[in-house]
């Protein structure tokens, strides 16, 4: 196969092979395989296998063929992440599409056009499947400025509008094994069930993506370390999770705005030794941030948690199916720190489950020497509505800052299974409810009315 005439740059359109346009999967496939013919010696002049850069400018390319990504030191790159709400669109009602600006995401938008990946692995339906054996890891492999499209959510048998299940067996990008030294960065993700999945990830960068109204969009499975999760706008669906991470160490989740409608913000298992700090999540259901799996060791600091409701009459009524009593914040783990948050719960009483519950802020559930300090929580009672239009909605509800009522809630709550923990200032004495023989506890100073 001929060499590109950009040496170790390509252009889908330039390509010669396929048609980018019709399956840029076959385009990429194609570019890939030129790499591996061209670049085969391991050690020549200390270099050998320098990989490429593949650049899709801006424009409208199907993918028919999966991308299959087996070569070290390939960045796939465009020219914008090309995000707009697919959700706003299809809940509009379709007479007045003709007078939108816009239909459809733009800049460099890769449609997923493979066939639904039914019960099958995740992996099949995937439009970048990353996967090689042997050593070293595959390293460097970057997606970078480019938009990837499921174009539309499927019917799931429970009656809702089709284009507001989250389910349609695609996934953006999916990494089986494992590597090292990965970034994403500069992507936009939309109407995909599984935006990003990445197995066994060393060094991974995920930074400044917008991932939103997916299914799930981040998850890092099987296990990991030394990886990021930074300064991303992400929002998941109803069924999935915004962040979520397995078995990983050294994890840093930093600077996030978390878009609320996703069954969690952040879900922790078994991880230990990392931080989430200073992100803003928004959720409209407990368990916005779920540490689990004996996770250990972590620090939860200057983080902002807004609980409130759906605004949007498409959504009204649609739960993740926890109650109030499961805890904003639940803990399932040994010496975690928890500091300086502050926790929004902006609720209408008629919306607790169970009725008549009093709210749960933070949840110890188990483990022990947990640390709980200076954590401020607003609780106030609201008269909740709803709206058809779901940007003005949303705005409203979060510049609405009055309320009838304080609403009683009960900021930490200590579980008989979790014990030893130091409770400082996160709650007064009534709204701090543990066993004050095996757990230490400093209640926050009242003020007379």
């Amino acid at each position: 196969m001929s060499t590109s005439t950009e040496g170790n740059c390509y252009d889908v359109t330039t390509w010669p092979i396929g048609d980018a346009s019709e399956d840029v999967g076959e385009v990429i496939n194609s570019i890939i395989a030129d790499i591996k013919v061209r670049q085969v010696a391991n050690d020549v002049n200390h270099g050998g296998k320098p990989g490429a850069v593949i650049t899709i400018p801006p424009g409208d390319y199907h993918l028919r063929t999966q991308v299959l990504i087996d070569i070290s030191f390939l960045r796939i790159q465009g020219a914008g992440h090309g995000f707009t709400s697919s959700s706003i669109r299809f809940n509009v009602p379709e007479d007045e599409w003709a007078g939108l600006h816009e239909l459809w995401p733009g800049g460099s938008r890769i449609i997923v056009d493979l066939p639904p990946a039914g019960d099958e692995e995740q992996a099949t339906g995937a439009a970048f499947h990353v996967e090689r054996s042997g050593s070293p890891r595959i390293s460097s492999v970057e997606f970078v400025d480019f938009c990837i499209d499921g174009l539309h959510f499927t019917p799931d048998g429970s009656g809702m509008h089709p284009e507001n299940t989250y389910v349609n067996g695609k996934t953006g990008i999916h990494v089986a094994s494992a590597n090292d030294s990965f970034r994403v960065t500069g992507m936009g993700f939309v109407y995909l069930e599984n935006a990003l999945t990445i197995h066994h990830a060393d060094a991974l960068s995920v930074h400044d993506n917008f991932i939103a109204e997916c299914g799930s969009c981040i998850e890092l499975r099987g296990w990991g370390q030394a990886s990021k999760i930074t300064d991303n706008l992400i929002g998941a669906g109803f069924k999935g999770h915004s962040i979520y991470a397995e078995n990983h160490g050294g994890l840093l989740i930093t600077a996030n705005n978390v878009f609320p409608r996703g069954a969690s913000s952040v879900h922790l298992e078994g991880v230990t030794r990392s931080s989430v700090t200073n992100n803003r999540l928004h959720s409209f259901y407990p368990g916005m941030l779920i540490l689990a799996g004996d996770s250990s060791e972590n620090l939860v600091a200057t983080n902002h948690f807004l609980r409130d409701q759906e605004p949007w009459t498409p959504f009204r009524g649609v739960d993740n199916g926890l109650d109030d009593l499961h805890g904003l914040l639940r803990v399932s783990g040994s010496n975690n720190s928890v500091i300086g948050n502050h926790f929004s719960q902006i609720i209408d009483a008629q919306d607790i489950r169970p009725e008549g519950a009093t709210p749960v802020v933070i949840r110890l559930v188990s483990g022990t020497g947990n640390f709980v300090s200076t954590n401020h929580v607003v609780a106030l009672d609201v008269h909740s509505t709803s709206s058809d239009s779901c940007f003005e909605a949303q705005v409203d509800a979060l510049l609405t800052t009055t309320a009838s009522n304080d609403r009683a809630v009960t900021t930490v709550l200590v579980d008989p299974g979790s014990g030893r923990n130091t409770i400082l200032d996160s709650g007064t004495d009534t709204q701090v409810l543990l066993d004050r023989t095996v757990n230490a506890v400093r209640a926050t100073p009242t003020i007379d009315s």
